[in-house]
């Protein structure tokens, strides 16, 4: 008597059922095409000024070819382009420490810390965003002044921190909120001190925060121009800013030499933007909410 296979076949297998995404289903030249304009809208004014710099004075090629120097090393000696890059990179890199510095202890006093007027005093800093740099001119200049700092490139880097300061303890209070607060609980039963936990757990989480913050001040330190007209009145005092301003007069515009200085004035700041951007774009981002 055989016996009778009772269990019942099992139904084929259906294909797996492909996920369309809605960034699929847009055709790729929906998304080139737009870049692409804006690409070439971009790079069309960068290449002008290059085309100014390197071409011989009074051509009118498309083309810098056959290419000439001339216009740097006039900007670079005549024009004391030399002083003036030294005084730009003395005022960012100094802006750049007072303001990550003062910065990182205001942040995390925000951060960590419950006062009466915290609510105020953040509502205080939001509202000086909304204030333009020129309307400071006139009190600082007063102040700079009875403290005999005119001509000095010290107003211009405490001017630009008081500037810098507020966006920038914005962005590190947020960005120590993110970083659990248990880490610090830890190190102090460990025998940790608040300044040495902080010093050991807390900053090197701080990297992409305080590099952010950093490179912002040092880049608007470097292209600002009002606080170095009004506060500068030496020639060996002015920063690039100041100086490309020079090269322009009521009767005539030197374009080669403009040019030129325009990239001097633009090489190092697309150099640092170059190996900051990934420690820039997730400092921004982690900064901007709290996680």
């Amino acid at each position: 008597m055989g016996i009778s296979d009772s269990s019942t076949p099992e139904p084929p297998s259906r294909p797996a059922r492909k996920k369309h995404r809605a960034w699929d289903e847009v055709p790729r030249w929906h998304i080139y095409l737009p870049l692409g304009i804006y690409l070439l809208f971009t790079l069309i004014p960068f290449y002008w000024i290059l085309l100014f710099a390197l071409r011989p004075a009074g051509s009118t090629s498309l083309v810098p070819w056959p290419m000439t120097t001339v216009h740097f090393e006039k900007v670079w000696t005549d024009r004391a382009f030399g002083t003036f890059f030294q005084n730009s990179v003395l005022v960012g890199v100094a802006t750049l420490l007072t303001t990550t510095l003062v910065a990182l202890a205001g942040g995390y006093a925000l951060a960590r810390f419950d006062f009466r007027v915290k609510r105020v005093f953040m509502l205080a800093l939001l509202c000086s965003q909304f204030v333009p740099g020129a309307l400071l001119l006139v009190p600082l200049f007063e102040i700079f002044a009875g403290l005999q700092m005119i001509n000095s490139l010290g107003s211009v880097i405490i001017a630009e921190t008081v500037f810098q300061l507020p966006l920038s303890m914005i962005l590190i209070s947020n960005f120590i909120k993110n970083v659990p607060y248990s880490l610090e609980e830890a190190a102090w039963v460990d025998g940790c001190g608040r300044m040495r936990a902080f010093r050991v757990v807390v900053l090197p989480l701080l990297r992409p925060g305080l590099i952010a913050v950093g490179s912002f001040a040092f880049v608007h330190s470097w292209n600002h121009f009002l606080f170095a007209l009004m506060f500068l009145n030496n020639q060996e005092k002015q920063t690039i800013p100041v100086g490309l301003n020079t090269l322009m007069s009521a009767d005539s515009v030197d374009l080669g030499a403009l040019a030129a200085g325009g990239i001097i004035a633009a090489v190092p700041v697309v150099i640092v933007f170059a190996f900051i951007q990934k420690w820039l774009i997730t400092g921004f981002s982690a900064g901007a909410v709290k996680g």
